[in-house]
């Protein structure tokens, strides 16, 4: 039996009952790919749930404000996947007439739509073949091949790419990349993969050779900026003042405390004489710190947060045109960043 058609045999007895294995509409597949993308299966879950039920059709999508998309992805994460998403939907909407596109050609055209997932949405969708490349991908052919070219550099990709496409299964794209990519998930895992009942084990190149926990190889990438924010929580009676995130930084458009950015953490007495806090905040407020210091890994990016409420003497000195307050009640319709989201389910707002 032929390594596909053995993967393809686990599959059809240990295959996850997933909502968008049971369709083949373009549209629900495409939100599952992207919600999907560095994200859990059981945490991505209830988001797409969330998703079809409130936009049915990708025109509904398309005819969403942005924010409210925002709103809904709030907790993911890298949300310049939702913001892509509204982009690829709006032009689904006026460009293909409200019809998802389900050939890999036409879907790389769409923002946020790369190699692997038009791959998966054009085999899923349209039985196209074309073989899918996730991480789980390239861990069981490294694994399974020997293969120890690094899955991030450019030789490697075409190496991976090539064994990925030679071992899909023309006739069942569909079923063969769905089963490699449960059988990374669930079975050859990152770490304590299920080698002992494994049907691969006696031709499988990494347990002959002891090298599981070796592969597969990855470059390690630039080290990570370090940043320190400091953020102020204002309250006016039934307000609490709010700053919405600008262009060309992380979290655009999306709604925070108005913060103070430092180069180190900075202690209470620091902050006081600050430049910025007193021209915002006037040189008699009093702060009191209500969260310590957390440490919130982006790519690329440590930031390091610390909450401190505010008590304003006569208002603020000076405000900055971003800032706005808005009624505490009105607090869970603005789409919030995940470190604001996880701050206000901890305290009591």
């Amino acid at each position: 039996m032929t390594f596909g058609a053995e993967l393809q045999g686990w599959y059809l007895q240990h295959k996850r009952d997933l909502p968008w294995r049971e369709t083949r509409d373009a549209y629900k597949i495409w939100l599952s790919e992207i919600i999907l993308q560095q994200t859990r299966v059981e945490q991505g879950l209830p988001y797409y749930l969330r998703f079809v039920e409130r936009f049915e059709t990708v025109v509904d999508f398309a005819n969403a404000e942005e924010d409210d998309i925002l709103h809904l992805w709030q907790g993911l994460g890298y949300y310049s996947r939702g913001r892509n998403m509204h982009k690829a939907a709006r032009i689904v909407r006026d460009e293909y007439n409200g019809i998802f596109p389900v050939d890999y050609k036409t879907l790389l055209k769409l923002p946020g739509i790369g190699e692997y997932t038009a791959a998966a949405i054009s085999s899923f969708a349209n039985n196209e073949a074309q073989a899918v490349l996730d991480g789980n991908v390239f861990r069981v052919l490294s694994r399974y091949y020997g293969i120890d070219t690094a899955i991030n550099s450019t030789e490697g990709k075409k190496t991976f790419t090539a064994i990925a496409q030679e071992n899909l299964d023309q006739d069942h794209p569909a079923l063969y990349n769905q089963a490699i990519m449960d059988f990374g998930a669930i079975h050859c895992k990152p770490k304590q993969p299920l080698c002992i009942t494994c049907m691969f084990n006696t031709s499988c190149y990494a347990v002959l050779q002891g090298e599981v926990d070796r592969l597969p190889v990855k470059l390690k990438g630039k080290a990570s900026k370090e940043r320190y924010f400091n953020y102020f929580i204002v309250k006016d009676e039934a307000q609490i003042l709010m700053s919405k995130r600008g262009e060309g930084d992380v979290w655009q458009n999306l709604y925070e405390f108005p913060l103070i950015e430092s180069d180190r953490t900075l202690t209470i007495p620091e902050i006081l004489i600050d430049e910025q806090f007193v021209r915002y905040f006037g040189d008699k407020a009093e702060i009191k710190l209500l969260q310590k210091q957390t440490k919130h890994i982006l790519s690329h990016q440590n930031i390091y947060a610390t909450f401190f409420e505010v008590r304003l003497k006569g208002g603020l000195n000076q405000k900055k045109s971003n800032w706005d307050y808005v009624f505490l009640k009105d607090l869970d319709k603005l789409a919030k960043h995940k470190l604001i989201f996880t701050f206000l389910e901890r305290s009591n707002f």
